[in-house]
C-alpha cells in the first residue's frame, strides 16, 4: 500500500456513457415501475417520472458545469465545501459514501429475492455473499478494469430496454390495428388516469428518484476520466434522451397495455415474486413463454451492475474525502494499481449490512435501506442544485465570464431552483400522512437520513464554526488536471 497520491485517468467517453446509465437502471426500473402505475395510475407514474426526469436533466447539466471546471472524485463533498460552507460539504460527502454503500447493501438483498426464483432452497444469504465477494474483486481491480466490466453490464441492460421497448410498441400498433379494440382503455378506465391524488404522486416521485439516482456518478468519475473536459459534457447531454428513451417511454408502454388494477403489479411491488416484473408481464401478453426466466437474468445483471457502481462511488468519495483531511487519512491510500483498498475495505463492511436478513426479515431490511437510500439520494441531489447556483454567482461576482467555462449549465438560474423546490416538495411531503397518524415507526424509516445528515452537519459547522462562504471569497479558480 503506497501513500496518498492521484488516482489514474483511466476512464473514456464510453466508459462515463455507462457508467451513467449502469448506475441509475436497476431494480428501480425493473421492478418498482410497476408499483408507481399501481399506486399512482398511468398518467400520475409517467407524470412522477417526466417531472424528476426534467429535474434530473436539469442537475445534470449543473453537475456538468462543475465537473468540468473542477473534475474530482470528491465532487459533491468538494463542491459543498467550496462553493457553500465547510460543514455542509463535509456532511455532503459523509452522506453520499453511506448512501452508496447502503445502497451496495439494498442490491444484494434483492438478490436474494432473485436467486429464489431459480434455486428457492437455498438461504439467501449465501447469495449475498456471493455477489458480495463479485463486486469487491471487480473494484479491486484497476479503474479499467471496473470501467470496462460497467461498461458490458450496462450494455445488457440497455438492449434488453430496447428489445422491450420495440415488443411494447409492436403491441400497441396491433391494437390499433384490431378493429373495436380500444386503443388507451387503461388511461380513461376507474380512476385513471390519475389514482390516489396528490399524495401517491409525491410517493411515486421518491420511487422515480431512487430509479433514477446514479446519473450523477458522471461526476464523482470525473476524478478518473482521461479528458473531462470534453467526456463529462458529451455524457450529459446524452442523459437526457436516455432518461426519455428507458424510463418515460417504458413507464408510457406500461401503462397502455397493463391495468393500473391489476394485482400483479403490487404483487411485483413486494419484491418477492420477480416473475411479475411489469417488463415480464408484457413479455408473458407477447407470447414469449421463457419471459420470467430471461427477465430474471437481466435484472440480476442490473444489480449487479447497480451494485458495482455504487461500491465504486462510495469508495471514490471516501478516498477523496481522507485526501482533503475529512476523514482518516488512512482511506487515502492507493495500492500499486490506483485503487484506494482502505476505503474499499470499509464501504465493503458497510454493504455487509445485507447479511441482517438473518436475524430479521429479508422484506423489513430490504424496506429499510430503500428509504435511507432513496432520502439520501435527493439530499446529494438538494445540494448539487445549491452547490451550483452559488458558484454561479461567486464566478461573475469574481469578474469571471462565462465563455471561459467550459461547460455551461443552460436555463440559469431557474434550473436549480426548479431542482431544488421539487427535491424539498419530495423529501418533506414523502410520508406525512405517518407523522398525521402517529406512525412512528413508519416515519423513522423514511426520514431518518434527515437528522443523520443534519447532525453530522452541525456537529462540524459547532466544532470548526464554519460559516456560510461569501460570493466574493470562493475558490472559483479552474482545477489543473493531469489526463495521464
Amino acid at each position: 500500500m503506497s501513500e496518498t497520491g492521484q488516482l489514474k485517468r483511466k476512464l473514456g467517453a464510453r466508459h462515463l456513457n455507462m457508467i451513467a446509465i449502469g448506475g441509475s437502471i436497476g431494480t428501480g426500473l425493473f421492478l418498482a415501475s410497476g408499483a408507481t402505475i399501481a399506486n399512482a395510475g398511468p398518467g400520475g407514474a409517467l407524470l412522477a417520472y417526466c417531472l424528476i426526469g426534467i429535474m434530473i436533466y436539469f442537475l445534470m447539466t449543473s453537475l456538468g458545469e462543475l465537473a468540468t471546471h473542477n473534475p474530482t472524485s470528491g465532487a459533491f463533498f468538494t463542491y459543498g465545501t467550496k462553493y457553500i460552507e465547510g460543514g455542509f460539504g463535509f456532511a455532503l460527502g459523509w452522506n453520499y459514501w453511506y448512501n452508496w454503500a447502503i445502497t451496495v447493501a439494498f442490491e444484494l438483498v434483492a438478490v436474494q429475492f432473485i436467486m429464489k426464483f431459480w434455486f428457492p432452497d437455498i438461504p439467501g444469504v449465501y447469495w449475498s455473499a456471493i455477489f458480495l465477494a463479485i463486486v469487491f474483486g471487480i473494484n479491486a481491480l484497476t479503474v479499467k478494469g471496473f470501467g470496462e466490466s460497467e461498461f458490458l453490464f450496462s450494455l445488457v441492460k440497455v438492449i434488453a430496454i430496447v428489445i422491450f421497448i420495440v415488443i411494447g410498441i409492436a403491441m400497441i400498433a396491433k391494437i390499433m390495428m384490431t378493429p373495436g379494440m380500444v386503443t388507451f382503455s387503461n388511461w380513461t378506465k376507474g380512476e385513471a388516469p390519475f389514482v390516489g391524488g396528490f399524495q401517491a404522486l409525491i410517493g411515486v416521485a421518491m420511487i422515480a428518484g431512487f430509479s433514477f439516482q446514479g446519473t450523477e456518478m458522471v461526476g464523482v468519475a470525473a476524478g478518473e476520466s482521461k479528458d473531462p473536459k470534453k467526456t463529462i459534457p458529451i455524457a450529459i447531454k446524452q442523459i437526457f434522451w436516455r432518461i426519455l428513451l428507458f424510463y418515460v417511454v417504458c413507464i408510457f408502454i406500461i401503462g397502455t397495455l397493463v391495468s393500473y388494477d391489476d394485482p400483479r403489479l403490487l404483487q411485483a411491488a413486494s419484491d418477492e415474486n420477480i416473475a411479475l416484473s411489469p417488463f415480464t408481464l408484457l413479455y408473458e401478453q407477447a407470447g414469449f413463454a421463457f419471459a420470467a426466466s430471461l427477465m430474471n437474468a437481466v435484472i440480476l445483471t442490473a444489480i449487479l451492475s447497480a451494485g458495482n457502481s455504487g461500491m465504486y462511488s462510495s469508495t471514490r468519495m471516501l478516498f477523496d474525502m481522507a485526501r482533503e483531511g475529512r476523514a482518516p487519512k488512512w482511506f487515502a491510500k492507493l495500492d500499486m494499481r490506483g485503487v484506494p483498498m482502505n476505503a474499499l475495505y470499509a464501504t465493503t463492511a458497510v454493504a455487509a449490512l445485507c447479511f441482517l436478513t438473518t436475524f430479521i426479515g429479508q422484506q423489513e431490511v430490504f424496506n429499510w435501506l430503500l428509504n435511507m437510500s432513496g432520502m439520501c439520494g435527493f439530499i446529494v441531489w438538494l445540494g448539487i442544485a445549491i452547490s451550483h447556483y452559488r458558484f454561479r454567482k461567486g464566478y461573475l461576482a469574481q469578474g469571471n465570464k462565462l465563455e471561459d467555462l467550459a461547460y455551461t449549465a443552460k436555463f440559469f438560474p431557474f434550473a436549480p431552483w426548479f431542482a431544488f423546490i421539487l427535491c424539498t416538495i419530495v423529501v418533506l411531503g414523502q410520508n406525512y400522512q405517518a407523522v398525521m397518524e402517529g406512525q412512528w415507526l413508519s416515519v423513522l424509516s423514511t426520514y431518518i437520513s434527515i437528522p443523520l445528515f443534519l447532525v453530522i452537519w452541525l456537529s462540524y459547522k459547532w466544532k470548526h464554526k464554519t460559516k456560510l462562504i461569501p460570493y466574493d471569497q470562493m475558490d472559483v479558480q479552474p482545477m489543473n488536471i493531469d489526463k495521464e
